[in-house]
C-alpha cells in the first residue's frame, strides 16, 4: 500500500507553497485521485483542463508511492519541461520529507544518445566516410539497438551515455520517458525500462497514435540495397554466388514491384509485390546465416560486421512481416518525394488488444490529458486503449471483475477557466459545406472579415497546407496593414516568436499548430478552424480501422473518423484560452458542426463556450476585444 490518501493533498500543498504558488481545487482533486488509483490498484483516466497544474498533481502521489513509477510523455516539449523545470524544483521542495524518495532518471531510446564508439573511432557509414550533411549528422554519431555493440563488448561501454542512463534508472524511484519507449518496453516486449509498479501517461490523447507509430515498420528498395552493400565484405560466398549479391538482386525485384504498384492501401497484396517481399525475406535470411560466427577470444569483434548484420536482420524482420500479409496488419505504399524513394509501410490494424494484454494487466496505469472526454464521455478513449465499459468503477458501486485487467475509473477535475464567460464558439452556419476544391470565395470573405474585426491576433488552423496558404494570400491582399504568416514561411519557433511579439499578426498553419502552440494573452483572440478535421478518405490506416469497426457491427464513422475529428478539434480550440484572463472566439467555418447529426458529438468534445451562429455578433465581440487590447 502507498502512503495514506489524506497525505497527498497535504504534501502537494506544502510542495506548491515551497515553489511560490498556490494549489487549485482541480489540482488537489487530481492528486488525490491519482493517489487513490495507485493505492487501490485501479486504472485512472483523468481529464484536467489547461492550467490545472497536472504535472505536480501526478508527480506528488507518484513520489509518495512506495514502488517505482514511470511517467511517459508524448512530446519532447513536455518531457523537457518536466526534466528541466517541474521535477528538479519539486524534488528540491520535497527533499528531507520522511518516506519520500526523490531520486529520478530520464530514459530515451538508444538512438537519442551519441554513440562514443562512433564519435571516437569514426565508424564509417556505407559510403565509407562520415557525411556531415545536417539531416544526416545525428545518424552518423548514434546507433539503434541492433547496431549497438553492447556494454560488455564496446571499448567505451563503461562511459556510454545510454548505459549510464539505464544504470541511473535502475537506482531511481521515478523514471521519465516517452510513449514510444513505453510501447517498445511494455508492448513489443523489448526490455528498455527497469521493473516498475505503475505508469502515469501524460498527453494520453496521443497514446494510441504513438503506440501505433512505434509498431509501424517501413521498407524501401534502397534499404535492401544498402543492407546488401554493407554485408558484401563480411559474408562468405556459398558456391558460385554471394548471399549479399542475392539480397541486392531481391532489392531490384522489390524496386520493380513497387514501381508497378499503385500508392495506397493494399486490401489484397499484389502478386508481384508479394513475390518480391518473399525474395527479400529469403535472401536476407540466407545473408544473415552467411555472416561468420565469432571465434572464442575474438574480443570486441568487428563493429562494422555487427552493424552490417544488424542492418540485414532489420530488412529480414520487416520483409517477413509484410510478406505474411496478416489480417491484423495494414500494408500500404506511400509515394516518394523529390529526395525519397517510395516506401512500403505496415502498421497494426488495432493496438488496443496489445495494450490490454501487455500493459493493463499487471501495472496501474494513470492516463491524463486536457482532452480525454470525446462526445462528453470517456468511453471512446477508454475503448481505444483496451478498457471495457463493463470494467468501469462507478463511485458507490461494486468493483467489477475483469479478465485479468484491473478495473478503471474516469474523473473530470474540470478547469480553472470560465469558458462560458471567456470564450465564444462561433459556427458559420450560413457558409456552404467545404468541398474538395479548397476554400471558396465565401469562406475567404468570412476569414478576412473575422481577421479584420480582430485586428490580427488570429491563429488559423487548416486541414491542409494548400488551404492555409490560400487563406494567407487572401488576407495579405485584403488586409495589407496586418502581418500575415503561413506555416512554411520560416521555422515554427520563429513564426511563433513573431506571432507573440506583434499582436497585429495572423498565423495560418496545419497540424503542428493544432496541438503544439501555447500563446496566452492578447496575442491570440481568434482561433479559426476551416473545416471539421476528419481523416482523409484515402488515409490507409484510418480507412482500414473504420472498415474493421463496421465489419464488427459498430459504427466505423463515429468510432474512428468522428473520434479523430473530435480530438483534433478539442486540441485546436484549446489554443484559445490559456490563462484565466484570456478572452476570445473559436470560429468554425464548417456548417456541418451545426447541421449534421454528428455535430452534437463534436461540440460536446469542445470546451463549454457560449455558442452562436450569428456572424454580426461575433464581429462585434472581436472588435470590442481588439479595442480593449490596444
Amino acid at each position: 500500500m502507498s502512503e495514506p490518501r489524506t497525505s497527498v493533498s497535504a504534501v502537494l500543498e506544502t510542495a506548491v507553497t515551497a515553489l511560490g504558488g498556490a494549489t487549485r481545487e482541480g489540482q488537489v482533486q487530481m492528486a488525490e485521485e491519482v493517489g487513490r488509483a495507485l493505492a487501490d490498484d485501479q486504472h485512472l483516466l483523468v481529464q484536467a483542463g489547461t492550467g490545472t497544474g497536472k504535472s505536480l498533481a501526478y508527480l506528488v502521489p507518484s513520489l509518495l508511492h512506495d514502488k517505482r513509477v514511470v511517467v511517459a510523455t508524448a512530446t519532447l516539449a513536455l518531457q523537457h519541461q518536466l526534466v528541466e523545470r517541474d521535477v528538479p524544483r519539486l524534488m528540491e521542495a520535497m527533499k528531507g520529507q520522511d518516506g519520500v524518495d526523490t531520486s529520478y532518471a530520464v530514459l530515451k531510446g538508444r538512438s537519442n544518445y551519441a554513440c562514443l564508439h562512433r564519435v571516437r573511432e569514426g565508424v564509417p557509414d556505407d559510403q565509407g566516410a562520415l557525411v556531415q550533411h545536417t539531416e544526416r549528422e545525428w545518424r552518423q554519431v548514434s546507433v539503434g539497438h541492433r547496431d549497438c555493440l553492447g556494454a560488455q563488448r564496446c571499448p567505451f561501454g563503461q562511459e556510454c551515455f545510454a548505459e549510464l542512463a539505464r544504470e541511473k534508472a535502475h537506482r531511481s524511484h521515478l523514471i521519465i520517458t516517452n510513449h514510444s519507449l513505453l510501447a517498445i518496453d511494455a508492448i513489443e516486449g523489448v526490455p528498455m525500462i527497469p521493473e516498475y509498479d505503475a505508469v502515469v501517461i501524460d498527453e494520453a490523447h496521443e497514446l494510441v497514435a504513438r503506440v501505433t507509430q512505434a509498431a509501424t515498420d517501413e521498407l524501401t528498395a534502397p534499404d535492401v540495397e544498402r543492407a546488401a552493400r554493407r554485408a558484401r565484405k563480411h559474408v562468405s560466398a556459398e558456391g558460385a554466388s554471394n548471399p549479399a549479391d542475392d539480397l541486392a538482386d531481391a532489392g531490384e525485384a522489390l524496386r520493380d514491384a513497387i514501381t508497378t504498384a499503385s500508392p495506397g492501401r493494399f486490401e489484397v497484396l499484389p502478386e508481384q509485390l508479394g513475390d518480391a517481399l518473399q525474395l527479400v525475406r529469403d535472401a536476407a535470411r540466407a545473408c544473415v546465416s552467411a555472416f561468420p560466427k565469432e571465434k572464442p577470444g575474438e574480443g570486441d569483434g568487428d563493429p562494422g560486421r555487427q552493424q552490417a548484420k544488424g542492418s540485414v536482420q532489420d530488412v529480414f524482420a520487416v520483409a517477413e512481416r509484410m510478406a505474411a500479409d496478416l489480417e491484423s496488419d495494414v500494408l500500404w505504399l506511400s509515394e516518394g518525394g523529390e529526395r525519397s524513394a517510395p516506401r512500403l509501410c505496415v502498421a497494426p490494424l488495432q493496438v488496443w488488444g496489445q495494450m490490454r494484454d501487455k500493459l493493463l494487466t499487471d501495472k496501474t496505469v494513470v492516463m491524463t490529458s486536457a482532452t480525454l472526454m470525446l462526445g462528453g464521455d470517456f468511453s471512446s478513449v477508454a475503448t481505444s486503449v483496451g478498457l471495457k465499459p463493463s470494467e468501469r468503477v462507478v463511485d458507490g458501486g461494486s468493483v467489477p471483475e475483469g479478465d485479468g485487467v484491473l478495473p478503471w475509473r474516469g474523473v473530470d477535475v474540470g478547469s480553472p477557466f470560465d469558458y462560458g464567460r471567456q470564450g465564444i464558439l462561433y459556427v458559420a452556419r450560413h457558409l456552404p459545406p467545404p468541398g474538395r476544391d479548397g476554400l471558396v470565395k465565401a469562406q475567404l470573405d468570412e476569414i478576412a472579415e473575422l481577421v479584420d474585426a480582430a485586428d490580427g491576433r488570429t491563429l488559423g488552423l487548416f486541414s491542409s497546407r494548400r488551404a492555409a496558404e490560400a487563406a494567407a494570400e487572401a488576407v495579405r491582399e485584403r488586409l495589407p496593414h496586418l502581418t500575415t504568416l503561413a506555416q512554411g514561411d520560416a521555422q515554427l519557433p520563429e513564426l511563433a516568436k513573431q506571432f507573440v511579439e506583434d499582436h497585429h499578426t495572423v498565423l495560418f498553419g496545419t497540424l503542428s499548430l493544432w496541438q503544439g502552440l501555447d500563446v496566452p494573452g492578447d496575442t491570440c483572440q481568434l482561433v479559426l478552424i476551416d473545416r471539421i478535421p476528419f481523416p482523409r478518405p484515402d488515409d490507409p490506416l484510418m480507412s482500414a480501422r473504420q472498415k474493421a469497426a463496421d465489419k464488427a457491427g459498430g459504427n466505423g464513422f463515429m468510432q474512428v473518423a468522428a473520434a479523430h475529428a473530435a480530438l483534433l478539434m478539442a486540441q485546436g480550440a484549446g489554443r484559445l484560452i490559456r490563462t484565466t484572463t484570456d478572452r476570445g472566439v473559436v470560429a468554425v467555418l464548417d456548417p456541418r458542426l451545426a447541421t449534421a447529426r454528428y455535430g452534437s458529438f463534436l461540440k460536446a468534445s469542445l470546451p463549454p463556450m457560449w455558442t452562436t451562429t450569428d456572424p454580426a455578433v461575433v464581429r462585434q465581440a472581436l472588435t470590442r476585444l481588439a479595442a480593449s487590447a490596444g
